[in-house]
């Protein structure tokens, strides 16, 4: 709580008045804390309002003060003597002038803290100031916390930054009550940082969803891929095609409110229908569209690109979708295409290569006509200023047609069809996003020799370089991997119940976060860690 008048004047006539320089700050028994942060120091405590000592007793003497303990650590604090931060009856959240648009990351701060929320007022003892302060260096991710004369100031060029030093400070006091003396720089060493989940195979309530995207925020994840169309079922809402959705689906009710959540929270959902393979879902309703081989033999989920209707239907629903997710990235899938993964796919599926030939020339193949609908798909979400994302097995070795070098590669195996090495795409200078399968893929069940990924492999072994198998891209590469997302899929759903789920990707996403924050060998040993996230997650 913050000190009273009377408390402080009593303290005062104890005690000398400290001159400037003196580093050991005395408040009296129960004062309280606030945010800090080197955004503005117009609003310091003057010396006539805390008391200190030039030669304090023993008693009343602070040690250099430790690192905040939280997940991801934080890469940068410069310790200071203080009795630090805790929250007190007299706290509250305040906003900096000009600094308005935190009001959201206040009021859900001061909510979480148990404290008040006092708006664009002055700070004071003991409270938690929010400001923008759009010339500082770092990047709109990057914070700056300061813990200093009992308050605590939280300050970043963004909005998103300035809310990651919220969950510091959340952090910091579910671990250990308090937030230490000093200052904290922080900033994420990948821009995207988050997880995927496959709710096509496997349906979860919006609570759930929701219940992931807090977790994920307090984690500092910004990124949740939401794939919601496979061979198996299809899980929102359509008003342009109500016939391909499946009966357990989201409403676009729920949607909007998961996608309002995600913005609160400063996470991008990445919507993702995927195209030309895993369309069963929709492909039941249109039966016509379905690929079929020489013999008449339907490959599982697999559009019939040779027909004038598939560009229309796929591209009715992209239209839709967008529209309704926003944001700033689309994932059109564009994997496991059945045609290309024939022994002679000329041979078996002739209608595709003809219209490879009659498109791109006699010289083109189906990998051309699988490109060129990549290509196209890309062209639609970017009329809706969204960034298109690819997996990697939909970019093919051998094709003359290639892929739009702006589509961001989302590697995930080399097992596929015209298998490439990660520096392939590299060396050609295209983006790449890491969701290694050796480490970061948990498929319920664990079918196809995978198994549950655990948090003290990704934590100790793992870093966004590794971007397949478990050796490592060469470091001049690291500014082209974007970062990287742990992926659940539901290939048997009923393996493990949401809870289940839930549960079992608790400390992998956790180890994820702190490697995408920080890829450097963490400073916690892993049994450390996963205690620090069990303080964290009880306090």
């Amino acid at each position: 709580m913050s000190p009273s008048r009377g408390a402080l004047a009593a303290g005062a006539a104890l005690t000398a008045a400290a001159a400037a320089t003196v580093a050991v700050v005395v408040w009296p028994e129960g004062s309280g804390s606030g945010d800090r942060g080197a955004a503005d120091t117009s609003r310091t405590p003057s010396a006539s309002s805390r008391t200190a000592s030039p030669t304090p007793s023993p008693t009343r003497s602070y040690p250099l003060s430790k690192t905040p303990r939280t997940i991801p650590a934080v890469r940068e604090h410069t310790p200071a003597h203080g009795p630090g931060w805790r929250p007190g009856k007299g706290s509250a959240v305040v906003i900096a002038d000009g600094s308005g648009k935190l009001a959201d990351e206040g009021r859900l701060l001061a909510g979480e803290l148990k404290i008040s929320y006092r708006g664009d007022v002055p700070a004071r003892a003991g409270d938690v100031e929010l400001a923008l302060t759009p010339k500082a260096s770092g990047g709109p991710e990057s914070y700056t916390l300061r813990t200093h004369d009992g308050r605590v100031t939280i300050s970043g060029p963004g909005e998103a930054g300035v809310f990651y030093g919220t969950r510091t400070l959340k952090q910091s006091v579910r671990a250990d009550g308090s937030m230490p003396e000093g200052e904290v720089r922080d900033r994420p060493d990948k821009p995207q940082r988050g997880l995927n989940l496959d709710i096509a195979r496997k349906p979860y309530s919006a609570s759930w969803i929701e219940g992931r995207l807090r977790e994920m925020a307090d984690l500092k994840l910004n990124q949740l891929g939401l794939h919601f169309s496979d061979d198996q079922a299809f899980r929102i809402e359509s008003d342009t095609h109500p016939e391909v959705v499946s009966p357990d689906h989201l409403t676009k009710a729920q949607v909007r409110h998961i996608v309002a959540l995600a913005g609160r929270l400063h996470i991008e959902i990445v919507p993702e229908i995927d195209s030309p393979g895993h369309l069963g879902a929709v492909l039941r309703a249109h039966p016509d569209l379905q690929l079929r081989n020489v013999s008449g033999v339907a490959p599982t989920g697999s559009l019939d690109i040779s027909k004038p209707g598939a560009a229309k239907l796929v591209d009715e629903l992209l239209g839709e979708y967008t529209e309704l997710f926003g944001g700033a990235y689309w994932h059109l899938g564009a994997d496991e295409y059945r045609a290309l993964m024939a022994s002679d796919p000329a041979a078996s599926y002739p209608q595709l290569q003809r219209a490879a030939v009659a498109k791109y020339g006699s010289g083109a193949g189906i990998a051309d006509l699988a490109t060129g609908w990549l290509n196209d798909r890309a062209a639609v979400v970017r009329k809706h200023d969204m960034q298109p994302k690819a997996w990697n097995d939909g970019l093919f070795r051998d094709s003359t047609v290639q892929a739009d070098k702006n589509i961001e590669v989302e590697y995930w195996t080399g097992k596929e069809y015209g298998a490439r090495s990660p520096e392939q795409y590299l060396r050609e200078g295209r983006k790449v996003l890491n969701l290694n399968d050796e480490f970061m893929y948990y498929v319920l069940g664990q079918p196809n020799a995978f198994v549950y990924p655990t948090g003290k492999r990704i934590y100790e072994q793992w870093t966004p370089l590794v971007l397949r198998g478990t050796t490592p891209v060469p470091a001049r590469y690291s500014d082209q991997i974007l970062g990287g997302r742990f992926a659940v899929w539901g290939d048997l759903p009923n393996a493990q119940t949401a809870a289940q789920v839930a549960e079992g990707i608790r400390m992998p996403l956790r180890a994820t976060a702190q490697k995408l924050w920080d890829p450097g060998e963490p400073k916690l040993t892993w049994e450390k860690f996963r205690s620090l996230a069990k303080e964290i997650d009880a306090g």
